[in-house]
């Protein structure tokens, strides 16, 4: 283990992310308490962790207080794709910002080092491309991904005036288009989507022309981005881009998981949703000065792995909506 055990809380621990972040904690070694409401976490995704004596489940909503005793925080609670967030948006932002609130609150009480999960959505559909931290961004303020937005948005600004009105040593991950195993299949994000399309037999549903990109990171080098930001030296206090520097397009990316799978699902064009940014990706260099980090699993082995964990996990059933269980806590 590198450094001293430390005691962690993850909130939105059993979700995508969450998870494979509490799984590097834990083998680590660390002291690993896991918090989450299971709006859109699941139980399952850190089934293999609890039967390690140094991994804590808790089912908890962090828009109500938390009081532990913890050496640091990473604050991941907040459903991030647009079919969840969208559903219940008002808990969606109740969720950024009191969750901000609270984990900031308990951050100070505690003198704890505490790292944001923000998101590339904090630079809306943006004017300036690829994004650097620098750029402030062109978001809709009212609109139907307003909630997940602007929430972020709010939470930044919340970890920064704690930083510089009560001394805490904060780290704000912005954090690009992740993708691998433990994606929900019904999460409305182009991979998931299109992989579980793709081993069903339907048609891949592409929005707009196809020609709109994405940058696409695998989550194990995500992860490793935020241990690192996480251990970087307090004078990192800035946001920091995480996510992987080569432009793909829509149309690519199904191209390429057609070809992963083995599929012949033919595409199927629909309309581009509402305030959908036609242009994403990192400008990563400040990751890669402060941090030593960039991506290190190319988009085909990526999507290998993917595909593997939805073909032998998941099967080619489709879940909808009705069968998740998305009602919110508070």
């Amino acid at each position: 283990m590198k450094g001293d055990r430390k005691r962690i809380l993850v909130t939105g621990g059993a979700g995508f992310l969450g998870s494979h972040l509490c799984e590097r904690l834990v083998g680590d070694g660390h002291d690993v308490l896991c918090v989450d409401n299971f709006y859109t976490g699941t139980r399952a995704n850190v089934a293999r962790l609890l039967k390690e004596s140094n991994f804590e489940l808790m089912r908890h909503d962090v828009t109500f207080p938390l009081y532990v005793e913890v050496d640091e925080i990473y604050n991941l609670a907040c459903p991030a794709s647009p079919v969840h967030y969208q559903h219940d948006p008002v808990q969606t932002t109740k969720t950024s910002v009191h969750g901000a609130i609270n984990m900031l609150g308990l951050a100070k009480r505690l003198r704890a080092r505490i790292l944001q999960a923000s998101t590339s959505e904090v630079y809306g559909d943006p004017a300036v491309h690829p994004q650097t931290e620098a750029y402030w961004g062109h978001v809709n303020p009212i609109g139907p991904r307003s909630c997940y937005d602007e929430g972020k948005r709010c939470a930044e600004t919340l970890f920064a005036d704690y930083r510089r009105q009560h001394g805490l040593v904060v780290k704000i991950a912005r954090i690009f288009n992740t993708y691998g195993p433990r994606m929900h299949p019904n999460d409305g994000r182009v991979v998931s989507n299109f992989i579980v399309q793709a081993l069903a037999g339907e048609p891949l549903t592409l929005y707009g022309d196809g020609s709109q990109t994405r940058a696409f990171c695998y989550v194990d080098d995500l992860i490793e981005g935020l241990v690192r930001l996480m251990e970087s030296p307090e004078t990192c206090n800035d946001p920091v881009n995480l996510g992987n520097p080569v432009e793909t397009s829509m149309h690519e990316i199904a191209r390429r998981v057609l070809r992963a799978t083995g599929s012949a699902s033919p595409i199927e064009h629909r309309g581009l949703p509402v305030d959908d940014p036609l242009q994403r990706c990192p400008d990563i260099s400040r990751a890669r000065r402060l941090l030593g980090w960039e991506p290190a699993i190319d988009l085909d082995e990526g999507l290998a792995r993917t595909v593997a964990y939805f073909r032998d996990r998941c099967g080619v059933a489709r879940p909808t909506i009705r069968d998740l269980d998305l009602t919110p806590v508070g």
